[in-house]
């Protein structure tokens, strides 16, 4: 039987008309938001794991929700460690079955983990942002990555940065802030992932006959795009 998914309603008939703002604004101020303590624990357990595996690339699943596609990306990429960060212990409990050796999963604040890894310097060779929720109301574009104040740390990780949404207005706004704040061009797609679902929300949205969209983008590491606090280096 087809799944049921239903589709993104949205009071926004474009790009958000303060997308420009609030980049500019990321751009120039600091992001002043405590680290959370949890989040500073998970990230030191996660870098003595990445110690262990220094020779092998980083991938970032950003927001990984049950795990799923965490492991499925260790088991694409069997000679890379890759690391599935969320923020729900709930989500990550979920019995998927084992991890693979190559595979981890933090419970965490993203917003403070990436921060934490800008920090570090940690240089992921691929990043995903797999199905982030939309906010698709107009007056929640600040928790959109896009319009979130951590955006400048999301893109200054550099490496192989891939979005994907059921949400094409999620996209096409993800890169116009790119393109705004790194000069590089990247645009929206169309994405037809046959049976190689990386996440219970793609294979859901998929079954249900939902369009599905993507942004793909090699990045550089660039810690100097994030406006620092004063007294940083």
């Amino acid at each position: 039987m087809p799944a049921s998914s239903r589709a993104i309603v949205t009071n926004q008939s474009g790009p958000h008309q303060d997308l420009a703002r609030r980049v500019s604004r990321a751009l120039e101020h600091p992001l002043r938001k405590p680290v959370a303590d949890h989040t500073r624990e998970a990230f030191a357990a996660a870098s003595r794991w990445l110690a262990d595996r220094a020779d092998r690339p980083l991938i970032l699943d950003a927001g990984c929700g049950v795990g799923l596609s965490t492991r499925r990306l260790a088991e694409r990429f069997p000679d890379h460690a890759v690391i599935g960060i969320d923020r729900s212990a709930d989500r990550l409990s979920r019995d998927h079955g084992a991890l693979p050796d190559n595979a981890l999963l933090v419970r965490a604040d993203l917003v403070d983990f990436w921060r934490l890894a800008l920090a570090a310097g940690w240089r992921p060779a691929r990043h995903y942002l797999l199905y982030p929720n939309p906010y698709p109301k107009a007056a929640h574009l600040k928790m959109r990555w896009q319009g979130h104040p951590v955006f400048p740390v999301i893109l200054a990780l550099g490496g192989r940065l891939e979005l994907r949404s059921n949400w094409r207005l999620y996209v096409e706004e993800f890169a116009l802030a790119l393109t705004q704040a790194t000069g590089i061009v990247a645009e929206a797609s169309r994405y037809r992932p046959g049976d190689a679902f990386l996440t219970p929300f793609e294979a859901k949205y998929h079954a249900s006959g939902q369009a599905l969209w993507r942004l793909v983008v090699e990045l550089p590491h660039a810690p100097d795009r994030v406006p620092a606090l004063q007294g940083e280096s």
